[in-house]
C-alpha cells in the first residue's frame, strides 16, 4: 500500500466469529448510517497480529497494553503505551470526517486515543487527526482511503485501559480547511540527543547504537514502526543535512504539533506556526515556563535526534539549533531508498565523486524535484541522478521514485 503497510498473515481476533458477525450485521442498522445516506459505519476488527501493532495483547475479550512498565524518554520516564494499527480501508464514498465510538475500561489517568489519517492525492499519507467523543477527526483533505490508529496509554499508577469495542463512521463534513500547502514548512528548532539505546520508542522501535530517527512532540506525525511516512529533513548547516523518519514522541510535550497550520494545532494555538511550546516556555516564560504536563522546561528543544542522526550524519557534539523541514506538510512526489536497511549519501552535484552533503536514513522518505543525466557511467552511458534540493543529488537507481521529470 503506498505510503503505508497493510497487514498480512493470520490475525488473532479479540472478538469471536459469531460476535464479530453480529456486530457487522448491526452496522447496517446503525442510526448514524441511516440518518446520513452518504455515511458508512462499521465495527473495527480489534485484532492483534504482532505486525504493525506495538506493545498490545488480546486477553479476556479486550485489547490491552502488554508491558505496563514506564517507557524511557529523553526527559524522563513516561507511562507505558500500546498501539493498535488497523489495516487501511476504502470507505464507500469520498470522506474527510471520521467519528469514533469507543467502549473501554479506562482507569483514572489512563487514555484510549483514536486517530485517523487519509491517503492524499500525491499518494502519501496526511498526518494523523484525533477522533474524540463527540468530536470527529477532520482530515485535511477528502480521501478515498483511510487508516485508523488506537493508542492505549497507562495511568501514572501503572494500570492500563482495556479496549472492548470500536465503532467508526466516515462521512463528509462542511469544508473548514483550505487547499493543502504545496511547500513544506521549514523552521529553526533547538535539537537535543535522544540516546536511550536498548529502549523502545513510542512506535515500538528498539533503539540501536548509532540509530537514525527523530522524535517530535505530537503523535500526529508519528510513523508506524519501520516506516518513514513522516520524515523530516534536518540541517545543521547549509551543506550538512539528513533525512530521518519520526519514530518517537517528545521532547517535553506530547500534543504540540507546532508544524500544523494556524487553527489546526492541538494546543498552544496562540503561538506562531513553527515555534515549539518548549522553546516559548524556556525563552519567554510562556505557560509559566512549563510544558503541558506542568514540568519546568529545562531547554528549548522542539526535536530529539537519535545518536547516528546527531553525531554521524549532522556532526553535532552538543545540543544545537538546526533547520527542520517537515516534509509531510507539503504536497508533491516522494520516494525512498531501494535498500531500506542502508543509509544513502546525498552529494552536492550529480557525480559519484562529488562531496557528500547529506544522508538519507534507512526507511526515510525524500521529496524530489527532477532528474538529470551526466557523465559516462559504468555502462558507458550517462548516469541518472535525482535532485532532492538545491545542490543535493542522489543516484536514481538507488531510489524508488515514479515519473520523475527531467531537470
Amino acid at each position: 500500500m503506498p505510503g503505508g503497510r497493510a497487514r498480512v498473515g493470520r490475525r488473532a481476533s479479540v472478538l469471536g466469529a459469531a460476535a464479530l458477525g453480529a456486530l457487522l450485521a448491526a452496522a447496517f442498522l446503525a442510526p448514524s448510517a441511516a440518518a446520513v445516506p452518504t455515511s458508512e459505519t462499521w465495527a473495527a476488527e480489534l485484532a492483534v497480529d504482532g505486525g504493525d501493532d506495538t506493545n498490545v495483547t488480546a486477553t479476556d475479550g479486550a485489547v490491552r497494553i502488554a508491558d505496563l512498565d514506564p517507557r524511557a524518554t529523553s526527559t524522563g520516564p513516561a507511562p507505558a503505551e500500546g498501539e493498535l494499527l488497523l489495516p487501511p480501508r476504502r470507505p464507500s464514498a469520498v470522506t474527510d470526517r471520521v467519528a469514533a465510538d469507543v467502549t473501554a475500561d479506562v482507569p483514572d489517568g489512563a487514555q484510549v486515543l483514536v486517530a485517523v489519517r487519509g491517503l492524499r492525492d500525491d499518494n502519501t499519507w496526511g498526518q494523523w487527526s484525533d477522533a474524540r467523543p463527540g468530536d470527529p477527526a477532520r482530515l485535511a483533505e477528502p480521501t478515498t482511503e483511510l487508516q485508523v490508529r488506537v493508542t492505549l496509554v497507562a495511568a501514572p499508577d501503572g494500570s492500563g485501559p482495556a479496549l472492548r469495542r470500536l465503532w467508526l463512521t466516515a462521512d463528509r463534513g462542511p469544508a473548514t480547511f483550505g487547499a493543502p500547502d504545496t511547500q513544506a514548512l521549514t523552521s529553526r528548532v533547538f535539537a537535543t540527543r535522544i540516546g536511550l539505546v536498548g529502549n523502545r520508542t513510542a512506535n515500538g522501535h528498539r533503539v540501536a547504537p548509532d540509530d537514525r530517527f527523530v522524535a517530535l512532540p505530537s503523535r500526529r506525525a508519528l510513523s508506524p514502526r519501520d516506516a518513514g511516512d513522516y520524515t523530516v529533513r534536518v540541517c545543521a548547516t547549509e551543506t550538512r543535512c539528513t533525512w530521518a523518519p519520526v519514530w518517537d514522541l517528545g521532547p517535553w510535550n506530547t500534543v504540540d504539533d507546532y508544524w500544523s497550520p494556524v487553527g489546526q494545532r492541538q494546543q498552544f494555538g496562540d503561538l506562531p506556526r513553527g515555534r515549539a511550546e518548549a522553546e516559548a516556555a524556556y525563552t519567554d516564560g510562556y505557560n509559566g515556563g512549563r510544558d503541558a504536563s506542568g514540568r519546568r522546561v529545562g531547554n528549548p528543544a522542539g526535536i530529539d535526534l537519535a545518536d547516528g542522526t546527531f553525531r554521524q550524519d549532522l556532526g553535532l557534539t552538543d545540543n544545537a539549533w538546526v533547520t527542520v523541514t517537515y516534509l509531510w506538510t507539503g504536497t508533491g512526489p516522494t520516494g525512498a531508498a531501494r535498500d531500506p536497511g542502508a543509509r544513502l549519501d546525498v552529494r552536492s552535484a550529480p557525480l559519484a565523486d562529488a562531496p557528500v552533503v547529506g544522508v538519507v536514513a534507512p526507511r526515510a522518505r525524500l521529496a524530489y524535484e527532477c532528474a538529470t543525466s551526466t557523465g559516462a557511467g559504468r555502462t558507458g552511458v550517462g548516469e541518472r541522478w535525482i535532485r532532492v534540493g538545491t545542490a543535493q543529488f542522489v543516484p536514481a537507481d538507488q531510489v524508488e521514485a515514479r515519473d520523475v521529470p527531467s531537470c
